[in-house]
């Protein structure tokens, strides 16, 4: 991920270059799921990548406050698919969330869901100013109602990012849509985590809470800005 206010063209176009030199040295292990931008950065990524596999994510809606009318969000994501984008990471409107307007909630994200069209949507709670467990359960619902393809943490701007507290009320809630739907959603951590021992912790939430079913990159996700460093010094690099 690369969500800076300093990105530019070619900043993008080299960071975008990290994954194709990785896929280079280290053809035996399994590259990154996605790569993270702003949207007005999607046709950068999409000339430059070279790796198979690898999905374009970009953020909209306003990000990362949300705060913006419905119609620039729909434009902003459809501007970003017909860009390359193969998913969009969208903030819940929390405004309408804290007065309990969920009718208009709802049919804000299902109207973005709708502009996706193939493309998956990552609904982000912001799970550090829900603050608590009630809340990140029924923000959880509201996403899933309303046909989040993954329920992301946080954004990492502004607020806490992951707690094991939080990524476990999702895993509950997740499951619980599956028993009653058949349907699988994803989750992606993000915001914070730093070490492969961080990784480790949350990957072990979701085997436990959710099964091996969901320990793949179609439905786990880690946001690897900072951990990316890690993990690379543990390569030896």
């Amino acid at each position: 991920t690369t969500l800076n206010s300093t990105d530019s063209d070619e900043s993008v176009m080299h960071f975008t270059e990290k994954v194709n030199q990785f896929d280079d040295e280290y053809p035996d292990l399994k590259n990154v799921a996605a790569i993270c931008v702003y949207p007005n950065f999607a046709a950068i990524v999409k000339n430059t990548l070279e790796v198979d596999g690898v999905n374009i994510a970009c953020v909209s809606g306003g990000f990362p406050s949300s705060q913006t009318f419905i119609e620039v969000k729909v434009a902003e994501t459809a501007l970003a698919i017909a860009d390359g984008a193969d998913e969009i990471d969208v903030v819940m409107n929390l405004g309408y969330f804290m007065e309990e307007n969920y009718e208009e909630l709802s049919e804000e994200l299902s109207e973005l869901k709708d502009t996706c069209r193939d493309s998956k949507l990552k609904v982000i709670l912001e799970t550090g100013a829900l603050a608590t467990a009630n809340n990140i359960q029924r923000a959880t619902v509201m996403a899933l109602y309303s046909g989040a393809d993954f329920i992301k943490t946080s954004t990492g701007k502004g607020y806490p990012g992951a707690t094991p507290e939080a990524v476990f009320t999702i895993c509950e809630t997740i499951r619980a849509y599956h028993t009653l739907t058949g349907k699988k959603v994803g989750i992606k951590i993000a915001g914070g985590v730093r070490t492969a021992e961080e990784a480790v912790q949350y990957y072990t939430i979701v085997k436990e809470k959710l099964g091996e079913d969901w320990l793949n990159k179609e439905l786990f996700r880690i946001g690897a800005s900072s951990l990316v460093k890690d993990i690379e010094n543990r390569l030896g690099k």
